[in-house]
């Protein structure tokens, strides 16, 4: 079993930047992809950010060049850096590993862009 848990939530003005961490309860990033998804209420759960065993990266059209995803092997943690916030970012972020058919989630970190 592993444990994915999330920091780094808050409330922020539009404009501004958040840095999520997830930190993995084992060295799983050599196997597992990571991904950053997120849910806004009433809507559904969607991929904001994934980063595959091989380093590849990926995001949803509305977070290119806006957000970045990257990863920490030595301390086993997954950032997602959040700049330019939009009040439509606001939404639960929740930390995702991923490998074959097995799956993890993390507890999720509120994010709230407003002024």
């Amino acid at each position: 079993q592993v444990q994915l848990v999330e920091s780094g939530g808050g409330l922020v003005q539009p404009g501004g930047s958040l840095r999520l961490s997830c930190a993995a309860s084992a060295s799983i990033f050599s196997w597992y992809a990571m991904g950053w998804y997120r849910q806004a209420p009433g809507k559904q759960r969607e991929l904001v950010a994934g980063i595959t065993s091989g380093g590849s990266t990926e995001y949803r059209d509305s977070v290119q060049g806006r957000f970045t995803i990257s990863r920490d092997t030595a301390k086993n943690t997954v950032y997602l850096q959040m700049n330019s916030l939009k009040p439509e970012d606001t939404a639960v972020y929740y930390c995702n590993a991923r490998y074959l058919s097995v799956t993890y989630w993390g507890q999720g970190t509120q994010v709230t862009v407003s002024s």
